[in-house]
């Protein structure tokens, strides 16, 4: 069916909400590991940098299963993708749930990221057939804000499920949460069949494409920026700041508020200019990164760099976009290509930042290594922005008959 021929923007409302749903349940299955990173390290009697492995176990399943299972599905209905793929975090998730040691552990995070590009990447195409023209951007950021939500109520009150009881009890939550999604898209979701599916050619096609590897990049390095901060923002409260416990939950929901704004500001701003919005967002992170350093000795200062860090993730939704703009065809491998930039992102920061805490840094000095990510994202972006400037200039018009003209 077509999302854009004479449907009100009621009949929209539940269908994006229940694919939010989606989202939701993977920011916290994605998100909540992080903050309960202490409990995990605990519970297998491990360093927080080897606990780390859980993070990055996670991100490679999203980078195998993202394009694997988008290109796998590329004709399926997507409405019976996403009960595929949400069916698939409710088996995995419960099998972490009762992981015995670390390795198994790791396996069944791998197992749980396998679904999670694929269901970002559906759920923002479905989202985007949805849109009315000029809208794009901010009907994918409706779909996005589940994850934001969920960073803001979901990890947070995970985080305190995980300190009173036990972060297994928060999988098991994660788990029944994703088999609830599963009967609510099969009820609310309308049936989407893809109406010309294209062939495996044209899409590996699009990775030819240079401005679609310029714009990832700006995820690919950038992003890693984000997860080099927030992977080990849990010990940094504990050790630096040396705040009580409780205030790791406030400075997740201040991260989780911090990505709904910046994801509704960034989704509005990007509808006019994505790619302007895009280079002032990594700007101001860079900043951001260094400030973090200093402000980890005050919990109060730390709660406003950590909000502001929360906001450059609203950028997730708006590369997507412009991916989209640069690129007609090949969309399933799009989406698959964005989440494997997000979750590579996600892999290299608690990489970069355990190398660096290996060596003697402190908790707060991973802002210095997030720096230089997001200073990475910035220069992807002058590639891109070059690359785009020189495609929109108009070809001088040949008036001369001298076949050696233009």
């Amino acid at each position: 069916m077509s999302f854009n021929n004479g449907t009100s923007q009621t009949s929209h409302f539940w269908p994006i909400l229940i694919m939010a749903l989606g989202t939701f349940t993977l920011g916290l299955t994605e998100f909540a590991s992080m903050s309960m990173l202490p409990l995990i390290a605990a519970s297998f009697d491990v360093t927080p940098s080897m606990a780390g492995n859980v993070i990055s176990g996670y991100a490679i399943g999203v980078v195998i299963g993202a394009p694997l299972f988008m290109l796998l599905t590329n004709k399926t209905n997507r409405r019976t993708s996403l009960i595929l793929f949400v069916m698939m975090m409710f088996v995995a998730n419960g099998l972490s749930a009762i992981a015995t040691s670390l390795p198994e552990m790791v396996f069944y995070r791998v197992l749980s990221g396998l679904p999670h590009g694929a269901y970002f990447g559906t759920a923002l195409l479905v989202a985007s057939d949805m849109a009315p023209k000029g809208k794009r951007a901010s009907f994918m950021s409706k779909v996005f804000m589940g994850l934001t939500i969920a960073t803001i109520v979901g990890v947070p009150m995970a985080t305190l499920v995980g300190q009173a009881m036990s972060w297994r009890v928060c999988m098991g939550i994660v788990a029944a949460l994703a088999l609830i999604t599963a009967v609510l898209i099969y009820f609310v979701v309308p049936s989407s069949p893809v109406k010309t599916p294209t062939r495996l050619r044209e899409e590996f096609g699009v990775l030819k494409n240079k401005l679609v590897w310029s714009i990832s990049g700006i995820i690919f390095v950038g992003f890693g920026g984000v997860f080099c901060i927030y992977t080990y923002l849990a010990d940094t409260i504990i050790n630096v700041t040396e705040a009580p416990e409780v205030t790791i939950s406030i400075a997740m929901m201040m991260f989780g508020i911090g990505t709904t704004i910046g994801n509704w500001v960034c989704g509005r701003l990007a509808d006019k200019s994505p790619i302007a919005t895009t280079g002032i967002a990594l700007l101001c992170s860079v900043g951001i990164a260094v400030m973090y350093v200093f402000a980890a000795s005050n919990i109060y200062w730390l709660y406003v760099t950590v909000f502001c860090l929360g906001a450059s993730v609203g950028l997730a939704a708006v590369i997507q976009s412009m991916l989209l703009d640069v690129s007609p065809t090949g969309h399933a491998m799009i989406g698959a290509l964005v989440q494997c930039a997000f979750n590579t992102a996600n892999a290299i920061g608690p990489m970069i930042g355990g190398t660096l805490l290996a060596t003697g840094a402190t908790f707060n000095e991973t802002g210095y290594a997030s720096a230089l990510l997001f200073l990475g994202g910035l220069v992807m972006w002058a590639l891109s922005y070059m690359q785009l400037r020189q495609k929109q200039q108009p070809r001088p018009v040949c008036t001369n008959p001298n076949p050696t003209c233009g």
